[in-house]
């Protein structure tokens, strides 16, 4: 049985956080495409494949952080689940932000996860571990319906 690889869009501004979430998802052992946008607006034309984005895969998954530039996560977050075409797209904010407003603002604009980003590179890693074990192995994600 072939399984196609887990489409996973990465919006991060950070550059070490970029580079230390790709090497993380390098060690992973599941077939996956690591895409990347560096902030809200950046995330938007990928996916909705305008500008330089034009022939973007659909993520199957957002790995997003909150503070960013231009246009902030929480900013991304409700224009994605009120755009009929990405809603259905499972969102993990992953970020440094520990306030309490940051996760009821997320869950509330239907966030699927808010995990804080570890200190450590190590725990770092163990987190990209778990989200491996858990959303591209055992969570069934939905992938848009074929044209007819």
């Amino acid at each position: 049985m072939t399984t196609r690889p887990v489409e996973i869009l990465l919006v991060e501004d950070n550059p070490a956080d970029v580079l230390l979430t790709q090497e993380a998802f390098e060690e992973a052992d599941f077939p996956h495409h690591l895409s990347h946008a560096r902030d809200g607006v950046d995330a938007l034309n990928f996916l909705r494949r305008s500008e330089d984005h034009a022939g973007a895969p659909r993520p199957d998954v957002i790995l997003m952080d909150l503070n960013m530039p231009r246009m902030t996560g929480l900013e991304l977050l409700d224009v994605l689940k009120e755009d009929d075409e990405l809603r259905s797209i499972p969102v993990i904010v992953l970020t440094t932000s520990r306030a309490e407003s940051d996760i009821w603002r997320s869950y509330n604009l239907h966030a699927n996860a808010y995990i804080p980003k570890p200190v450590s590179i190590a725990e770092f890693v163990e987190v990209i571990q778990s989200l491996e074990n858990f959303w591209f192995r055992k969570v069934a994600l939905p992938h848009p319906p074929r044209p007819s």
